[in-house]
C-alpha cells in the first residue's frame, strides 16, 4: 500500500508539474504576442490604459483567429504526442518534464535514493531480464512442409515471420554442423543449406547430399520442409534415425581422440536426439499416443543432460491426452521446481491437475456463501499463479481469442508462448469438466494481487517490458498481439486533447455568437489583468516615480 501510495504521489507530482508548465509556456507566448506582435505599450504611465483602449477595440474576429489558432496548435500537439506514444510508449513532453523540468523543480530522482543497492541490485535485474526476454525454440513446434505451408496453401498467408525462420536456420547451423563438415562432402552440401534463404535451393541442396551419401540431416531437411504429410515426414525420419545412429556410434568412439571428433559427437548427439524427438512428435500426431510417450520416456532416460530441447513438455502433452494424470503429476513433480526455468506449459498443467479436483463441483455462488474449501483455494492460488507468469493464456484459454499456428520460436511470459500453449491444451481443459468455468470465474483476480507499477511481482520476477516488442517479431503481422499491462495513455495526451477541443469549442461559439462571446472574453481579460494591475498600483505608490520612469524607459 506504501508503494502504491508513493507511486500515485509521482503521478500527481509529475501532473502539476507538466500542468504548470503548460500553462506558463501558453502565458508567455501570448505576453510575447501582444507586445512584440500587437506593439501593446507597457510602461506604466499609460500602460493600463493603452491595454484597455486595445480590448476594447477587438473584434469578434480576433477572439475566434485566436481561439482557432490555439485549437489548431492544440490538436498539432494532440498529433505528435499519440505518434510518439505509439512508437515509444511514453509521452514525448512527460519524458522531458522528467528528465530536464523536474530536477529544476526540486524533483528528487529515485535512482539517486537508491545509490547503495544500485550496485548489487544492477548486475541482478540485468541478468534476470536477459533470461526473461530470451527467445526459446518452441518444443512443440509444428512441421514446416506438413502443416505450415498447408496452411498458406488454403489461406494464402505466411504463418511463419522472417525473423522467426532467421532464428530456426541459425538453431539448425548451430545443431547441425560442425567445423569439420568441410571434410565430408555430404556434410559441406548440408552446411550451405542450412544457410540458404529459398526453400527450394534447401531441398535441391539436400537431394545432392544424398546422391552422395546416407545423410541424417538431408533427410531431416526433407522431411520438415518437403514431405506435404506427417506419414512422409515420419517415413523420412526413420530413414534419417538409420543414417544418424550409424554417424553417431562411430563419433562415440573417437569423441576422445580429440577437440575436432568431440565436436563432432556433439554435433551427431544433437542430430539423433532431434530425429527421436521429431519421431515421437509423429507419432502423436498419427494418433499412436502410447508409442509417443514411450518413445519419449526412452530418448530422455537416454539423453538426461540435453534439457534444451524441453522434451519433458511434448511428454506432457501426450500424456494429458492419455488422461493419464497420475503420470502428469509425477513429471511435475520432476520439473516444477523453484531452481529450473518455469513454462506456461508447467504453470497451467499444474493448475489444471489442481482444478481437476474441484471443478466438476464448483460454483461460484457456493463458493460466495459458504466459503471456499481447502482443496478450491489450492486450486484457485495454483490458477493466479499461472496467470501471474503469463497472463495471455486465459483468453485464449477461454476463446476470448482467436488462435493462429504457434512460431517456431516462442518468448515465455509472452504472447507467442501462450498461443503455443493454448492451441495444444486447449482440448484438454476442456476435456476436465468445469476446469474452463473455474478459470473463468477467478483468472482476473490475480491481478488485484500484483503490485502496480509493475516494480515486483508476487511470486514471479516482475512481468518484462520486452514481450511485446519480441512477440510482434515472432508472430504474423494479421494477428493482434495481446500486450500485458495495457499502456495507459499518458496525462500530456489527455489534457492536450481535452485543451483541444474546449478551445475549438470556444472558436465555434464565438463565431456562432461573435457579440456574446465579445462580452465574456472583455470580462474574462479584465478579470484576469485585475490582479497585476493591482500590484502594480502598489509599487507605483512605494518607489519613486523617477526611479519607475528610469526602468520603464529601460
Amino acid at each position: 500500500m506504501a508503494e502504491a501510495g508513493a507511486g500515485l504521489l509521482e503521478q500527481l507530482k509529475s501532473c502539476v508539474v507538466w500542468s504548470w508548465t503548460y500553462l506558463w509556456t501558453v502565458w508567455f507566448f501570448l505576453v510575447l504576442f501582444l507586445v512584440y506582435v500587437l506593439r501593446v505599450p507597457l510602461r506604466i504611465n499609460d500602460n493600463w490604459s493603452s491595454v484597455s483602449m486595445f480590448l476594447n477595440t477587438l473584434t469578434p474576429k480576433f477572439y475566434v483567429a485566436l481561439t482557432g489558432t490555439s485549437s489548431l496548435i492544440s490538436g498539432l500537439i494532440l498529433i505528435f504526442e499519440w505518434w510518439y506514444f505509439r512508437k515509444y510508449g511514453t509521452s514525448f513532453i512527460e519524458q522531458v518534464s522528467v528528465s530536464h523540468l523536474r530536477p529544476l523543480l526540486g524533483g528528487v530522482d529515485n535512482n539517486s535514493s537508491n545509490n547503495s543497492n544500485s550496485s548489487n541490485g544492477d548486475s541482478d535485474s540485468n541478468r534476470q531480464s536477459v533470461s526473461e526476454c530470451k527467445v526459446w525454440r518452441n518444443p512443440l513446434n509444428l512441421f514446416r512442409g506438413a502443416e505450415y505451408n498447408r496452411y498458406t496453401w488454403v489461406t494464402g498467408r505466411e504463418p511463419l515471420t522472417y525473423y522467426d525462420m532467421n532464428l530456426s536456420a541459425q538453431d539448425h547451423q548451430t545443431f547441425f554442423t560442425c567445423d569439420s563438415d568441410h571434410l565430408r562432402p555430404a556434410d559441406a552440401i548440408m552446411q550451405k543449406a542450412w544457410r540458404e534463404r529459398n526453400p527450394q535451393a534447401r531441398i535441391s541442396a539436400a537431394h545432392e547430399a544424398l546422391e552422395i551419401n546416407e545423410c541424417a540431416t538431408a533427410y531431416i531437411l526433407l522431411a520438415e520442409e518437403e514431405a506435404t504429410t506427417i506419414a512422409e515426414a515420419e517415413k523420412l525420419f526413420k530413414q534419417a534415425l538409420k543414417a544418424g545412429d550409424g554417424c553417431y556410434r562411430r563419433s562415440q568412439q573417437l569423441q576422445h581422440h580429440g577437440s575436432q571428433y568431440e565436436a563432432q559427437h556433439r554435433r551427431d548427439t544433437n542430430v539423433l536426439v532431434y530425429i527421436k524427438r521429431r519421431l515421437a512428435m509423429c507419432a502423436r500426431r498419427l494418433g499412436r499416443t502410447r508409442e509417443a510417450v514411450k518413445m519419449m520416456r526412452d530418448l530422455m532416460k537416454e539423453f538426461p543432460l540435453l534439457s534444451m530441447f524441453n522434451i519433458h513438455e511434448n511428454l506432457l502433452e501426450a500424456l494429458l491426452e492419455l488422461q493419464a494424470y497420475a503420470d502428469v503429476q509425477a513429471v511435475l513433480a520432476k520439473y516444477d521446481d523453484i531452481s529450473l526455468p518455469k513454462s506456461a506449459t508447467i504453470c497451467y498443467t499444474a493448475a489444471l491437475l489442481k482444478a481437476r479436483a474441484v471443478s466438476d463441483k464448483f460454483s461460484p455462488e457456493a463458493a460466495s456463501r459458504r466459503g471456499l474449501s481447502t482443496a478450491e483455494m489450492n486450486a484457485v492460488e495454483a490458477i493466479h499463479r499461472a496467470v501471474e507468469f503469463n497472463p495471455h493464456v486465459p483468453k485464449y484459454l477461454l476463446e476470448m481469442k482467436s488462435l493462429i499456428l504457434p512460431p517456431e520460436h516462442i518468448l515465455k511470459r509472452g504472447d507467442s508462448e501462450a498461443i503455443a500453449y493454448a492451441f495444444f491444451h486447449l482440448a484438454h481443459w476442456k476435456r476436465v469438466e468445469g476446469a474452463l468455468n473455474l478459470l473463468h470465474c477467478t483468472w482476473e483476480g490475480t491481478f488485484r494481487m500484483i503490485p502496480y507499477p509493475l516494480e515486483k511481482g508476487h511470486l514471479f520476477y516482475p512481468y518484462p517490458i520486452c514481450t511485446e516488442t519480441a512477440d510482434r517479431e515472432l508472430l504474423p503481422s494479421f494477428h493482434e498481439v495481446s500486450v500485458y499491462p495495457k499502456k495507459e495513455l499518458p496525462f500530456f495526451i489527455l489534457f492536450t486533447a481535452g485543451l483541444c477541443s474546449f478551445t475549438a469549442m470556444l472558436a465555434l461559439l464565438t463565431h456562432q455568437f461573435p457579440e456574446l462571446m465579445g462580452v465574456f472574453a472583455k470580462a474574462f481579460l479584465s478579470t484576469l489583468f485585475a490582479p497585476l494591475n493591482f500590484v502594480m498600483e502598489k509599487v507605483e505608490s512605494i518607489l519613486p516615480s523617477s526611479l519607475w520612469h528610469q526602468l520603464t524607459r529601460i
